[in-house]
């Protein structure tokens, strides 16, 4: 944690809270019912440009996880692969997982 702080201070692409944002968003993002993430892909969402894109976020997180030290970037890197596994890949197994039958 600290090591994000730091991060958040020092480097110009980030701000303090910028870390936690794009995990809650990302977060927030992959835990939507599967009709919505593709209707977000098809058509955009316009909330995104009030509250952030999560996808924006996600990158972000990437970009971080580079900029950490091994042992920080370990740590970060498992808690986004838990949320990139909730999304998994598309179909009726996504769905299911999602609280949504097929």
């Amino acid at each position: 944690m600290a090591e994000i702080v730091r991060l958040e201070h020092t480097r110009n692409y980030l701000r303090p809270g910028d870390v936690s944002a794009a995990l809650r968003l990302w977060k927030e993002y992959v835990h939507k019912p599967a009709q919505e993430l593709w209707h977000d892909d098809e058509f955009g969402n316009v909330h995104w440009y009030c509250c952030g894109s999560p996808l924006e976020g996600r990158a972000l997180l990437d970009g971080v996880i580079r900029a950490m030290s091994t042992r920080g970037a370990r740590e970060l890197r498992k808690v986004v692969e838990e949320l990139d596994a909730f999304m998994g890949p598309p179909g009726p197994a996504a769905a299911r997982r999602r609280g949504r039958a097929s």
